[in-house]
């Protein structure tokens, strides 16, 4: 009978130690992938938009409409390429699975504040890369539809700040025949 109160403690430590650490670590990493891809993702790519009107100055301005309109013209290129491609996602029957928009989104606000913001680069680049993994982890993406959102992201951005006005919002600042100020944004209609 001593034998089997030595058993009991061995196989609740055995469960505590070999068991349950890996159900809960795996829990917990889909959680936090879930958590990242989701909350996480619209609080990077905001903060991406907003930080340099809080943090900028009368430069923020520019920052965050350019910011702006690397995210917008990034996700109609992601968006587009999904409808041509078709591609089955790896964990559902769906057709949109090429390329990550939410690599392509997070690699684009990554790539525009790195310009402006040189020696942040590696905190926007760590993110968007967190980011993308969290798609892999979360099995909605394959490595190649990662990689290829996060060029398309990266490559949209180069793009943008080549661009002298940007890609698709322009800022439209005109008087009006009674003599005010009209302000907004002018859609450009070609690349």
């Amino acid at each position: 009978m001593s034998w089997l109160k030595a058993l009991i403690p061995a196989i609740i430590a055995l469960h505590c130690t070999i068991f349950s650490p890996k159900a809960i670590a795996e829990s917990f990493d889909q959680e936090a992938s879930r958590f990242v891809s989701g909350t996480g993702t619209a609080i990077y790519l905001g903060a991406g938009v907003l930080l340099p009107i809080l943090l900028d100055g009368k430069q923020g301005t520019q920052e965050s409409l350019r910011a702006l309109d690397t995210l917008a013209a990034s996700t109609l290129l992601c968006v587009g390429l999904k409808e041509i491609t078709d591609v089955k996602r790896p964990d559902s029957d769906s057709t949109d699975s090429f390329p990550s928009c939410h690599a392509t989104t997070a690699f684009a606000i990554a790539t525009i504040q790195s310009h402006y913001h040189p020696k942040s680069a590696i905190l926007w680049y760590s993110g968007a890369s967190i980011i993308s993994y969290s798609r892999l982890n979360l099995n909605r993406h394959r490595l190649t539809e990662v990689l290829a959102g996060a060029a398309l992201g990266y490559l949209t951005a180069k793009l943008e700040l080549s661009q002298k006005h940007g890609l698709i919002l322009f800022p439209l600042i005109t008087n009006d025949s009674s003599g005010g100020s009209i302000v907004g944004f002018q859609v450009i209609g070609s690349f």
